[in-house]
């Protein structure tokens, strides 16, 4: 084989794996939500989308939601809810709020990801406010409430009696040079 065919040849295998690693990343969203899914893992909440027509409340079941908020690696914010559980009657609109605390020296801007469990549930867990739809800035030694409002949605499988909605929270500073230079402006 000549020295031509053989790059020709590598070129190729090149080109291919190019493309391949192209088409992976392409579908990496909808492979994560297979897996999830599969796996029931990660929930995902429907967001603000849900619009009530008339406020439908099923009196006649219960469900317990546990509120869970865990600190990503790195993030110092002191992070969690007002209450750990509360109870309600499915299509009734509920509020619960999240505190945080800025403890450091420095302005911070943190962005807070949701997930509920079980899996099954998460598409009758409706967001109509929340914290987590945008990033939050602190300043050194600010505390904060953050409320999240939500719907059960009447649908909901009667199997389903227990939901948890957790938010991580992750330090995304360095990730947004704009808002961070703002708040060390503010913060002078």
């Amino acid at each position: 084989m000549s020295e031509t065919q053989t790059n020709r040849r590598l070129v190729g295998k090149l080109v291919l794996t190019v493309f391949g690693m192209f088409c992976f990343g392409f579908l990496m969203v909808p492979l994560y939500d297979v897996m999830c899914d599969a796996l029931g893992i990660n929930g995902k909440t429907s967001g603000t989308a849900y619009q009530q027509e008339v406020e439908q409340i099923d009196n006649s079941r219960t469900l317990r939601v546990q509120f869970v908020a865990t600190r990503a690696e790195g993030m110092s914010w002191d992070f969690g809810p007002e209450a750990e559980q509360l109870s309600l009657h499915p299509g009734e609109t509920r509020e619960m709020l999240f505190l945080a605390h800025n403890p450091t020296d420095r302005p911070m801007v943190a962005q807070a990801i949701p997930s509920v469990s079980p899996a099954i549930a998460a598409a009758y867990f409706h967001k109509t406010e929340c914290f987590c739809f945008t990033q939050q800035v602190l300043q050194p030694g600010e505390s904060v409430e953050m409320p999240v409002r939500f719907i059960v949605d009447p649908a909901v499988p009667a199997q389903v009696k227990h939901l948890t909605l957790a938010y991580t929270l992750f330090d995304v500073s360095e990730r947004m040079p704009d808002k961070l230079a703002a708040a060390q402006a503010q913060a002078h």
